[in-house]
């Protein structure tokens, strides 16, 4: 993986009905207050995944900069979404949960679930790693893992995203894609049994094949952002799972992809290709900026054995203090360079997002 790099989780894309609520409960639950870019014009460049039509959306990436990726916040403006036809089950094929670092699931569990009532008591994954579940307005599962990294202290118990859980059909196949592709080499578990000793979701005490996944440590400007991640991968062993997004778009309600930072994105696509995992979206086929207004850069996706879709993104332009049309151009710098923690304060000051009614 040399002749390209991975930096980590960058965002976990959520599609919601409704933008600006879903925002409002990330921030007072989760502490994701920091708008990196927000956008409503149309997504022209998904069309394999949109019908083969462009439709207009409104977006946003945001972070909490204690540490962890972003939260890609989705609704389409002008197509009513379609939400899953049927209950999600744990091990149906795709993201069914999203990871969430916290620095404390006690003392978490106890802050949130006196304030919102869709919370599971805490326990441990078969690691070892304490967490506990919880859904959002829409039903989205999120398995809230401890991790003490903590990349700009923000006296907050939680952080960013910490990975993802995903249903396969084939455990094997899916291993070697997270191993070889994305870079998760390290076995964590590899065990069998139920999900949860609770009813986080239907089916959760079937019988399952999980097996959680790490990388080594990622280099790039946004690494140590970032930080570390996990991929959960869970395998139904008694029933036949059904596929999330069987007949819907990217950007219906629910978790639409998993985000990985890179650089040196041809040689990213060549790589892929070599591995039967061909660039299925490419923004900038011939190597062209694709221009986010406060942002830029390329991006890509590829699908897993099952289908699910990964987003390949290489950075170009960040911006730092868009009233003032202040970014960096990440093309100039070393990749490897971490960026400086004071351009992740001043960004956490002044592109700060409050609740808004």
């Amino acid at each position: 993986m040399d002749s390209f790099m991975i930096s980590g989780i960058q965002q976990i894309g959520v599609g919601t009905t409704n933008f600006r609520e879903s925002w409002n409960w990330y921030i007072e639950m989760f502490g994701i207050d920091v708008r990196i870019l927000e956008d409503d014009t149309v997504a022209e460049r998904m069309l394999p995944y949109t019908g083969g039509k462009p439709w207009k959306r409104h977006a946003c990436i945001a972070v909490n900069v204690q540490g962890g990726g972003g939260f890609e916040i989705w609704q389409y403006s002008n197509r009513t979404p379609t939400p899953c036809a049927f209950s999600i089950a744990v091990g149906d094929l795709g993201i069914f949960a999203a990871k969430l670092n916290c620095r404390d699931v006690e003392a978490f569990y106890k802050e949130l679930s006196a304030k919102w009532k869709d919370c599971y008591k805490p326990e441990l994954l078969p690691d070892g790693t304490p967490c506990f579940y919880v859904k959002d307005l829409y039903g989205n599962l999120f398995q809230v893992v401890e991790n003490k990294h903590i990349f700009i202290e923000q006296h907050k118990l939680t952080g960013g995203m910490a990975g993802a859980v995903i249903g396969v059909s084939n455990m094997e196949a899916s291993i070697k894609f997270y191993k070889e592709v994305l870079g998760y080499t390290i076995l964590k578990s590899d065990t069998t049994g139920q999900f949860s000793k609770y009813d986080v979701m239907p089916e959760a005490q079937q019988k399952y094949r999980r097996v959680i996944l790490a990388a080594p440590k990622r280099k790039g400007a946004f690494a140590e952002l970032f930080g570390d991640s996990t991929i959960e991968l869970v395998e139904a062993l008694e029933r036949t799972p059904r596929k999330i997004y069987e007949g819907r778009f990217w950007g219906d309600p629910g978790f639409i992809q998993v985000c990985f930072d890179v650089t040196r994105m041809d040689n990213m696509k060549k790589f892929c290709a070599s591995k039967g995992h061909p660039f299925t979206v490419d923004s900038c086929p011939n190597g062209e900026i694709f221009d986010m207004g406060d942002a830029s850069g390329r991006f890509a996706y590829i699908e897993d054995p099952d289908g699910t879709l990964i987003e390949l993104v290489e950075t170009g332009k960040v911006p730092i203090i868009k009233s003032l049309g202040i970014g960096i151009d990440m093309s100039k710098r070393n990749p490897e360079k971490p960026l400086p923690k004071l351009l992740f304060r001043l960004m956490s000051l002044v592109m700060k997002e409050k609740i808004k009614r």
